[in-house]
């Protein structure tokens, strides 16, 4: 583990470091002080984010654990800093074990200690921070660097004893001796510590199995001291750069995926399962969000048989479409199928359904509208409940028409007046029958390029068509909604929700 070493110029520097040196995975230890194999180059980008120097600074304090074997006292680790790439050059020729090279900032940053002055071979700035970009540049931005003008000073964790500086703890590094091991865990300690930035591993020219672990262990490019130029590390940093915020982009886009998958699993889950066993009626149902990439919207439906051996069919819609009301549709639903099963139906059903809607939306212009239908164990009669939402389709058996069933029962939707009241109407169906619930989404749409809705007259003309083919079920509804989305020239803006139910 690296101490303090005396600093040296940037002459004897490279002199050292052009001698091959030993690689054979320990440390040398002289006057008490170690060198290291490993040297770290942390670059800052402007688009990389997370800490600030100052803050790394600040987060590399500490010291490194003593020897447990031989009871030596941890070393104190000090901090190195670079005001532009010539130093970053010099220092990397000096047994440094770590720098952060800032090319984010052009300024010195206040509280953070220098190295030596810029001197050895000069670096090209890579096109990242506001630093000039392209290798014609090279140059130029060595010059400015110079000057004091090339990318500002970063963190280190350093063997030299030029500047003073900061320790940080490495926890599990051994200072006595843990050679290759322990510079790894200082590259994971790194690593741990700037996850955003870049890095590179520069080692001796003998050592090239250390420089391929570091970047097995997540460096972005290595280097051999003895090759060192000022054109080599500009190629260097700006191919490191450019890896990482690869490497970061990907990312991204893998946990974007990742939530993406998640999201989807959670609003599958949330999409209503019928409990229709032992009934002979036949379910079928669509539903197509409006918001893009969803997979669930303000609509809501849902079917199930209770003990008597009455079918339950309810279909809504909530104001808006946004994952509120996404969610306030799926709260809804859950309280329709636990007050049904509860016996509660009508009415009282619908009224329970208002006060859990006023609990629960977010502001008091958001309502919800509710069609809900309870046939009879016999299947020839229903009991209709409306709630603002426009009326079920029903057709008979021998290829009768579509009707519209009456409206002139319907009450206030959800959420608007208080203590209001929803008449229950009871309806014949006969012997076999067809019976559609929808909600607005499917009648709302435009015919052609004008802007004429569809409405439910349009429907009505598309489900007689459809079933004088012939199709029912899960056909029917499947050409139906084609049907409405070619009409109006492309998808649905808002969501829609179909409910089929059929009795043969």
């Amino acid at each position: 583990m690296p101490v303090g070493v005396p600093r040296e110029d940037a002459v004897s520097a490279r002199r050292r470091a052009s001698v091959p040196q030993q690689s054979d995975g320990s440390h040398e230890r002289s006057g008490g002080n170690v060198k290291s194999g490993l040297t770290l180059l942390v670059i800052e980008d402007s688009l990389a984010g997370g800490r600030s120097v100052p803050e790394m600074l600040d987060a590399a304090s500490g010291y490194l654990p003593g020897d447990a074997h031989s009871g030596t006292s941890g070393e104190r680790i000090k901090v190195r800093t670079a005001r532009n790439l010539t130093e970053a050059e010099r220092l990397l020729t000096d047994d440094v074990q770590c720098i952060l090279l800032d090319l984010a900032l052009t300024g010195a940053v206040s509280g953070v200690v220098t190295g030596a002055g810029s001197g050895g071979a000069s670096g090209a700035a890579s096109g990242v921070g506001g630093a000039p970009a392209g290798a014609e540049a090279a140059e130029a931005s060595a010059s400015a660097a110079s000057a004091g003008s090339g990318a500002s000073a970063g963190a280190a964790a350093a063997a030299g004893s030029g500047g003073s500086g900061q320790g940080t703890a490495l926890p599990g590094l051994d200072a006595g001796g843990g050679a290759a091991t322990g510079e790894l865990e200082i590259l994971r300690h790194v690593l741990r510590l700037a996850p955003r930035h870049a890095v590179i591993a520069l080692t001796d020219g003998a050592d090239a199995e250390l420089a391929a672990e570091a970047v097995r262990v997540g460096a972005q490019d290595y280097l051999f001291r003895d090759e060192l130029d000022g054109r080599l590390l500009s190629r260097a940093i700006r191919y490191a750069v450019e890896r990482k915020r690869a490497d970061l982009a990907q990312q991204q886009l893998t946990e974007s995926r990742l939530r993406a998958q998640e999201n989807a699993r959670l609003e599958r889950g949330l999409l209503p399962t019928p409990l229709l066993a032992g009934s002979e009626l036949h379910f079928a149902a669509r539903y197509r969000p409006g918001r893009s990439r969803a997979l669930l919207g303000g609509d809501f439906y849902d079917t199930v048989r209770t003990a008597d051996g009455t079918v339950h069919a309810m279909i809504g819609d909530v104001s808006g479409h946004g994952p509120d009301e996404a969610a306030l549709g799926v709260e809804l639903r859950i309280a329709w199928r636990a007050l049904t099963f509860a016996g509660l139906c009508g009415d009282e059903l619908l009224g329970t359904l208002q006060r859990v809607l006023d609990n629960e939306r977010a502001s008091d212009e958001i309502f919800a509208t509710l069609c809900t239908v309870e046939i009879a164990p016999d299947g020839r009669s229903a009991g209709v409940c409306l709630a603002g939402h426009p009326s079920p389709l029903v057709a008979g058996a021998g290829g009768s028409v579509p009707r519209l069933l009456p409206y002139d029962y319907s009450g206030p939707a959800l959420g608007v007046v208080p203590n209001a009241r929803w008449p229950r109407r009871q309806v014949e169906l006969g012997r076999a029958w067809s019976l559609l619930m929808y909600t607005d989404g499917l009648i709302e749409g435009h015919v052609g390029e004008g802007r004429q809705r569809l409405g439910q007259d349009g429907m009505i003309d598309i489900v007689t068509g459809r079933m004088a083919q012939g199709m029912d079920g899960e056909r029917l509804l499947d050409a139906t909604m084609e049907d409405v989305r070619r009409l109006n020239g492309g998808e649905l803006a808002d969501d829609v929700a179909v409910l089929l139910l059929d009795r043969r």
